[in-house]
């Protein structure tokens, strides 16, 4: 077992200098100019402002991200599912100790970590979600006090690339960054290999369901076994004992001490975020019951998990958006309530939906679903070879109003999801 290292703790509650006032003359100009440029987007119903002004301040201080968390304790969360869910957990955990600066609207490429730092230069404390893509980029300027490291698994073959190489990429940064804590989940093999290369490793175990994409060691190419006590492979990578365990809704701590969750987001995954969240939060200084007092009042995540009416029907929104996540999604869908399925191929979906036929879409079997979205017809072909009767509608609000009234399960990617938030906001 590794031995824990000393806990980074926060000290947030007193007042923070003010960095901005020792920001470099360029860096400051980044700052004006990009708050500028995303106050006027906002304005003029561009958009949000979470991109266009990091992508600014980028282009004028290429070293803006370095020089806006030097002074700052900084949390980087990672991994192919999960990130919006956790980062805004550890979030509303850290505002115990102050002010945080946080991409909450999802934009976790270089442009939208930028933007959430120039929007609260002041704020003492930083939890940045980061794509998996762009983590070495981004960690290697922030130089985090923690990393988390969530799970690996296939995602967006053609932007991402195949997950062996991430893995490899995540090792890499993590053996650069002696003074950061790499939190963990041990039950995933890809990123224990990724983790077992830090200095200060934290383990957790979280639970994993999805295995498809870790059959193979990621060290020796051999293949990877399941023994009921974890898992291992010849060449000596095994599962590490953890420091922190989740066994359904019990999270037994470091200490040894057991604490119920409590969550009101659903499902196992939600279950292992909040433990990941819980234990990173711990290691700066917030006690568990502390931080659970902070998640059980979260009743959705960017809009996951809330119903919304929609012409007489009760739609429950659901982001699923590869086999892993939709393993976790299935069980939480109400038996007794039709589905739309909402697939679009932009570039933050990825254009390449083969990965459709390695979700189990035959548990739909016998209820009434809907295929959507802009690969409506690809999502019916796998749905036809599921033998799941379906129908076919490609926009998901007109499907939601085809179906007869009551509660309805719309389930959808990136930008299907976004699409159908934003008209079910408007309507």
């Amino acid at each position: 077992m590794a031995s824990p290292c000393p806990p980074a703790v926060l000290e947030a509650r007193a007042p923070a200098p003010p960095a901005q006032r020792r920001l470099p003359p360029r860096t400051r100009l980044a700052v004006a100019v990009a708050r500028c440029a995303a106050a006027v987007s906002r304005r003029l119903r561009l958009g949000a402002g979470g991109v266009i002004g990091g992508r600014i301040a980028l282009r004028l201080d290429p070293e803006v991200l370095h020089r806006l968390t030097r002074e700052r304790t900084v949390v980087l969360v990672t991994g192919t599912n999960g990130k919006t869910t956790t980062a805004l957990m550890l979030s509303r955990i850290l505002q115990t100790l102050g002010e945080v600066a946080g991409n909450d609207d999802g934009a976790n490429m270089p442009g939208g970590v930028a933007a959430a730092l120039v929007a609260k230069p002041e704020a003492p404390v930083a939890v940045l979600e980061v794509d998996e893509a762009y983590l070495p980029v981004v960690a290697a300027q922030v130089r985090p006090t923690c990393l988390v490291l969530l799970n690996l698994s296939r995602d967006q073959l053609d932007r991402v690339g195949e997950v062996r190489t991430i893995e490899r990429e995540f090792r890499a940064i993590a053996a650069a960054l002696p003074d950061t804590t790499v939190v963990a989940n041990c039950d995933d093999p890809l990123v224990t290999s990724a983790a077992l290369a830090s200095a200060r490793p934290l383990w957790v175990s979280a639970g994993q369901r999805w295995h498809a994409d870790a059959l193979a060691c990621a060290r020796c190419g051999q293949a990877v076994l399941h023994p009921p006590d974890g898992w291992c492979c010849g060449c000596g990578l095994s599962r590490p004992d953890p420091q922190w365990t989740l066994q359904d809704d019990t999270l037994e701590t470091a200490s040894g001490a057991a604490v119920t969750l409590g969550l009101r987001l659903p499902g196992r995954a939600n279950a292992a975020n909040a433990a990941i969240a819980v234990a990173t939060a711990e290691r700066l200084g917030v006690a568990p019951q502390v931080a659970l007092a902070q998640l059980r009042a979260i009743g959705d995540v960017a809009g996951r998990y809330r119903r919304a009416d929609h012409d007489g029907r009760a739609v429950r929104m659901l982001l699923a958006k590869n086999p892993a996540g939709w393993r976790e999604t299935l069980p939480l869908l109400d038996p007794c309530s039709p589905v739309v399925i909402a697939v679009n191929s932009g570039e933050a979906d990825g254009r390449d939906t083969s990965w459709l036929w390695d979700v189990p879409f035959e548990q739909l079997r016998g209820r009434p679903v809907v295929a959507a979205g802009e690969r409506a017809t690809d999502v019916a072909v796998r749905l036809t070879y599921a033998e799941v009767r379906h129908a076919l509608c490609r926009r998901p609000l007109a499907a939601v109003a085809a179906l007869p009234p009551g509660p309805v399960e719309l389930v959808a990617n990136y930008t299907a999801f976004r699409d159908a938030q934003q008209q079910l906001g408007d309507g």
